[in-house]
């Protein structure tokens, strides 16, 4: 007994990428309904293409995210003359992916200049120290403001030196919750010490 499946014909690529390109003129007059099953369509494309570029499930999937949303706001812009709709997802999931692996290298090359400046010898040790030590019981009182969800959290990936996902593994939270208790803690903390944005 045959599959109703497999009694189907099997769509050309030629017909798919039709068939894709009036989906996406659907999409482009606000149709909801296109875009899901333009969505169902792509997105593992994106996500297949941002987890090649960047190695990270997590990251590749948040970008999968981003550039589905960004089909949906810039689907006019769409050309059908320059290529398919499936080259057009791929080549905007693939720009993204390697933006954000440029922007990535980018703050660690930043970071590392910096922290190499930072660990020139003070010319005079005696203030630096009064002053770091200032600096150190202003940062505790402020950590002590935080939400104990917070402070573990900030403390573990600033001071502990675990990244957002470590952390995550460590506590037992989602990654997102985790990456929204640092950015409310160091938010609070900033506010706390005063230091402007």
């Amino acid at each position: 007994m045959t599959s109703p499946s497999a009694s189907l014909p099997r769509e050309s690529q030629a017909e798919r990428s039709r068939r894709l390109a009036g989906v996406l003129a659907r999409v482009v007059d606000g149709d909801q309904e296109a875009f899901a099953e333009l969505y169902d369509e792509t997105s593992p494309l994106v996500h297949g293409t941002a987890l090649r570029v960047l190695r990270d499930p997590d990251l590749a999937a948040e970008l999968t995210q981003d550039v589905m949303v960004e089909i949906w706001r810039t689907a006019g812009r769409f050309d059908p003359a320059r290529g398919s709709v499936l080259a057009w997802v791929a080549t905007m999931g693939h720009r993204r992916a390697i933006d954000l692996v440029r922007s990535v290298q980018a703050a660690r090359e930043r970071d590392t200049t910096i922290g190499i400046q930072s660990y020139e010898r003070p010319h005079d040790e005696v203030a630096e120290t009064v002053v770091s030590n200032e600096e150190r019981d202003r940062v505790a009182g402020c950590l002590g403001s935080l939400s104990e969800l917070q402070r573990e959290a900030v403390m573990s990936a600033y001071y502990g030196g675990r990244t957002y996902r470590e952390v995550a593994e460590t506590t037992g939270a989602a990654l997102p919750t985790i990456k929204s208790r640092i950015r409310d803690g160091l938010l609070r903390l900033r506010d706390c010490l005063g230091v402007s944005s």
